[in-house]
């Protein structure tokens, strides 16, 4: 049996520390999909296009690695789209606590037996989510290091209204 698997978030904006989950995750599996979530809820600094497009310039050196989106129960896109493996990255121990009570109902909810498979983030990216980047780079700080290049080149020409 093929390893397909799934890496789901939001990723407004991707960072450094969902790439290096990527790239974890990518060598653990034949196909990896990056599920970009669409919350209609929250109000996100970049468009689902935005987001795809960022996401696939980053990865564009992982030939198993490819991107979607969807809306809705995360189990509905994992039963659809035959996934067997769903990847979710782990800051803290907060974060487990959250995770863990998620995997318990997806387990429930998932009719093809798929799996939830934890990764520790890197060290280095333990702080780091996207909300704290969009807050720290829209109050001039500097993301250097914590987000993709690419992704910040385009936060300073979004922010300037140059893509709009």
């Amino acid at each position: 049996m093929s390893k397909k698997a799934l890496y789901a978030g939001s990723f407004d904006p991707i960072t450094n520390g969902h790439l290096d989950l990527i790239r974890r995750a990518a060598k653990l599996c034949d196909e990896l999909t990056v599920g970009v979530v669409v919350n209609p809820g929250k109000n996100p600094f970049f468009t689902l296009e935005e987001r795809k497009k960022l996401i696939e310039t980053v990865t564009s050196d992982l030939k198993n690695v490819k991107v979607g989106s969807f809306s809705g129960l995360l189990a509905d896109y994992v039963n659809e789209n035959g996934f067997n493996i769903v990847f979710r990255g782990l800051r803290s121990t907060s974060d487990l606590d959250a995770e863990m009570a998620m995997a318990q109902m997806n387990g429930r909810l998932y009719t093809g037996g798929a799996e939830t498979v934890f990764l520790m983030t890197a060290p280095e990216y333990s702080f780091v989510s996207s909300s704290m980047m969009k807050e720290v780079f829209t109050l001039g700080g500097e993301i250097e290091g914590l987000v993709p290049k690419e992704v910040i080149a385009y936060m300073k020409e979004k922010l300037n209204g140059r893509n709009k």
